[in-house]
């Protein structure tokens, strides 16, 4: 049985720890193969189940982040988020998303979808009552994110998870932005937890991955889809990604300090339009946010102030790397009309809020007031 943890941290180092029984390395030692016996063993080792050593103790340690029964490690954050979905969902069924999410979910459910002959409708904002009206007699899913990309709406997930369970639905939520340090959805009702693990949890920059969290009846049905889907990652990238684990609880804090500070900076600065960060009071949803998460995250987005170029914005800064992900310890920055959500239409980002203008921050672990000065001087050399 695998002792728990209650602090972050500790979880973060020991939960489902590989024992090096021969030389008692602090590090779990590393299983390259891809082949394992198969007569006189218990169990029936294959990279495609999910089930090689690696696997088996980053999966223990993913759902006692998330408190969770069970986990299984995708090759990407979509990996997880398709073979989820699809899992729960068949031909004659409908899903009711949220209408502010990540544009490969997204995409995925609007072209691919009507295909597999699932229905879906996208919610007219994230309250609640909005997915109970959505709700048909063959809907079986009800899909969040919260905080959303690029925008941070919250979404109350208490309030989503009871509508979920009023009508008998599977509830999922991507829980990418604000990282187990920072939010539990199953504590709050949620059904299954999805993250692209490239982010917070890789934190680096160097790993693609992503985890599925959720009881275990609910994470073997998972698994009789994702065997046949082939998603599962390698050895080496589960080892790194083990690794990088370890420091996520303190990565994930520094992020959510530096953030708030700069979220802050930036709502009084006169180049800027607008701020969203669920940590600032004038967020409408602060109140939700302070309800449900232990720290409000590294990500923001904001709106530089009309007539300023977004695009000479990005090429003046220094320290902050423009760049096409996130969660990094070094702050990034990045515009989602062209990337996160450059596969929706224009008047799909229009009808999410999403403008051309829009910079999406992603706050790393540097001195903030290295990046104060570095948004200060690229907003003084495009100033007009």
């Amino acid at each position: 049985m695998t002792k728990k943890y209650s602090g972050i941290n500790t979880i973060c180092i020991h939960s489902g720890e590989l024992e090096d029984k021969e030389f008692k390395g602090a590090v779990s030692p590393l299983y390259m193969a891809t082949s394992y016996a198969f007569e006189d063993v218990e169990v029936k080792r294959y990279p495609r189940y999910f089930n090689t050593p690696n696997q088996v103790a980053l999966a223990k340690k993913m759902a006692a982040l998330e408190h969770g029964e069970a986990a299984l490690i995708f090759g990407s954050g979509m990996a997880a988020v398709s073979t989820a979905l699809l899992a729960f969902l068949h031909k004659g069924d409908h899903v009711v998303l949220q209408n502010t999410l990540y544009g490969g979910t997204s995409n995925l459910v609007t072209e691919e979808f009507d295909k597999f002959g699932i229905e879906y409708t996208f919610t007219q904002d994230s309250q609640p009552s909005s997915f109970e009206e959505e709700i048909m007699p063959n809907t079986k899913v009800i899909y969040i994110e919260t905080p959303s990309n690029p925008l941070l709406t919250v979404t109350d997930i208490e309030a989503v998870a009871q509508i979920s369970k009023k009508h008998g639905l599977v509830s999922m939520i991507d829980n990418t932005f604000a990282s187990p340090v920072n939010q539990n959805p199953i504590d709050l009702g949620i059904d299954i937890v999805i993250h692209s693990a490239t982010k917070y949890m890789g934190g680096h920059s160097d790993i693609l991955a992503g985890t599925v969290i959720s009881s275990e009846e609910k994470t073997d049905t998972i698994f009789q889809l994702a065997k046949n889907f082939g998603g599962s990652l390698s050895e080496y990238t589960v080892w790194l990604l083990e690794r990088s684990l370890k420091t996520m609880g303190i990565r994930v804090r520094a992020q959510n300090e530096n953030a708030l500070s700069l979220a802050k900076f930036l709502e009084t600065h006169p180049d800027i339009a607008k701020v969203y960060y669920p940590g600032l009071e004038s967020h409408p949803d602060h109140e939700i946010a302070k309800k449900q998460m232990h720290g409000f995250g590294g990500m923001m987005s904001f709106e530089l102030r009309e007539g300023l170029d977004a695009d000479l914005f990005q090429k003046k800064l220094n320290l902050i790397k423009s760049s096409m992900s996130l969660a990094g310890v070094e702050s990034t920055i990045l515009s989602p009309a062209k990337t996160s959500h450059g596969l929706l239409s224009e008047e799909e980002r229009e009808k999410q809020g999403i403008k051309d203008g829009l910079m999406r921050f992603s706050v790393g672990i540097e001195e903030k007031e290295d990046l104060m000065e570095d948004l200060e001087q690229a907003l003084k050399a495009i100033r007009k």
